[in-house]
């Protein structure tokens, strides 16, 4: 009998589209290991030539802060303004920051 899909590990996929800079996540997937969820995200993702970059992350090895305690987390941030980039000139032949 051949192993239920669902008893794969379960990925989240990430893609960098042709135009973007950072990576997007866009869904997951089960896989058996990482090599088929890329090739898996690829097909299932990509149908289109969207994407020029694909990661996968075992959504079991991925740590997240929670959303209910975001004050505790985020609101110490508040008082470091330095940590803003708004006291810098950026130079216009600088494209992406």
């Amino acid at each position: 009998m051949a192993e239920d899909r669902n008893d794969w590990p379960l990925w989240e996929v990430f893609v960098r589209s042709r135009n973007g800079l950072a990576h997007r996540h866009v869904g997951s997937l089960h896989a058996v290991d990482g090599e088929m969820a890329v090739e898996m995200a690829r097909d299932v993702y990509c149908r289109r030539a969207e994407g020029v970059s694909v990661w996968v992350a075992r959504s079991a090895d991925i740590v997240a802060s929670d959303p209910a305690r975001k004050d505790d987390m985020f609101e110490p941030m508040v008082s470091k303004i330095y940590r803003h980039p708004t006291f810098y000139e950026i130079p216009s032949e600088v494209k992406n920051i």
